[in-house]
């Protein structure tokens, strides 16, 4: 019998939920973003994979999403009903005799000590299927970074297993965007240094990567690459990081009165989640997008921990003034972090 780590990832869950609630979406492609209306500023949450097919991500307005796919049903998010349908989720893993460590709605990891990792695999994803509706893919690996990563050649509905024995072969030829927290800009910088291919990463100095990307993540992807990771699973209560709010503006704001206006608007909002939440605050963020669509955050760390709406939106409004303002706005988000000591900690170890 071995440990194994189990990621469990539902499949377009957001869209999956809303064909849930109305079964005539079925096969058809559907975009979930701001309020429905296309026409609006508003990014894609989600896409199923019938809208994924033209091109349809997440991330992207939905003003370009209606132009690339102007027959895809539009609808407005519901922050409420994919929170029920997740709970559904977790409550069916808890059900079997595993660790369950959620990291969201939609995933969670699973730890466990079976013979077969692939029949408990099948078992959690007819479980889920059988109590919720709702298909899920799972990638079965020796930790979580191989685990999480393994998830992606199983979608969707599917398994697959990523091991230190099969790491090379499965992933080295694969650009590093390939690798679990490599994004595109990365991905860019990287290639700069003639890093292409994970095993390229993998045997890259770590001398130049520190001098690249810094001494702790120069190292650290070169970690990622090797296919290193976390072998606890900890069943410790998923606790949110932040509390965020956001709001695009259907038209530009020019003015700095406006602007502070919003943004403290937005401070107060979040200092309403921070009150139910009951914990708080260390650092507050600012995120502004400029026109056309550049987007910069700004962070700031508090004197001292506080949940005062006033304190959180002056400290807001210091943030907006780190900026280089001069072009029109047309989104502004507010961000409240957590203190991580509020999280009891848990044990961690790694393994190549």
């Amino acid at each position: 019998m071995a440990d194994w780590v189990l990621h469990v990832d539902l499949d377009q869950f957001i869209a999956a939920v809303e064909v849930l609630r109305d079964p005539s979406l079925r096969g058809r492609p559907v975009v979930v973003g701001g309020n429905g209306d296309p026409t609006e500023r508003a990014v894609v949450a989600t896409a199923s994979y019938e809208a994924r097919e033209f091109g349809v991500h997440s991330g992207m307005p939905l003003r370009t999403a209606f132009k690339k796919l102007p027959d895809a049903v539009f609808l407005p998010a519901d922050h409420g009903l994919y929170e029920a349908a997740s709970a559904e989720v977790m409550a069916v893993l808890w059900s079997f005799p595993v660790v369950v460590e959620v990291m969201g709605w939609d995933e969670a990891f699973v730890g466990a000590s079976v013979d077969d990792p692939f029949e408990l695999a099948r078992s959690l994803q007819a479980a889920v299927l059988a109590a919720t509706g709702l298909h899920c893919s799972v990638g079965i690996g020796d930790n979580k970074l191989r685990a999480k990563i393994a998830t992606e050649f199983g979608k969707p509905a599917g398994t697959f297993q990523l091991t230190r024995e099969n790491w090379v072969e499965v992933m080295g030829h694969r650009p590093t965007s390939a690798l679990w927290g490599i994004g595109a800009k990365t991905e860019r910088k990287l290639a700069e240094l003639g890093i292409v291919t994970v095993t390229d990463l993998a045997s890259a100095p770590v001398e130049a990567l520190a001098d690249r990307f810094g001494p702790r993540m120069g190292p650290y992807f070169r970690t990622v690459a090797l296919g290193a990771g976390d072998t606890v699973v900890s069943a410790t209560p998923w606790v949110v990081k932040s509390r965020s709010h956001e709001k695009t503006f259907q038209q530009d704001l020019t003015s700095m009165e406006d602007i502070r206006r919003e943004v403290v608007g937005l401070a107060h909002q979040v200092a309403e989640d921070v009150r139910v939440e009951g914990r708080p605050v260390v650092r507050v963020g600012v995120k502004v997008r400029f026109v056309p669509f550049f987007t910069k955050v700004r962070l700031m760390k508090l004197p001292a921990p506080t949940s005062s709406p006033d304190d959180l939106a002056a400290a807001a409004l210091t943030v907006l003034d780190r900026f280089e303002h001069g072009r029109a706005v047309r989104l502004l988000g507010v961000r409240a972090e957590f203190s991580a000591d509020d999280v009891e900690p848990t044990p961690s170890s790694s393994t190549y």
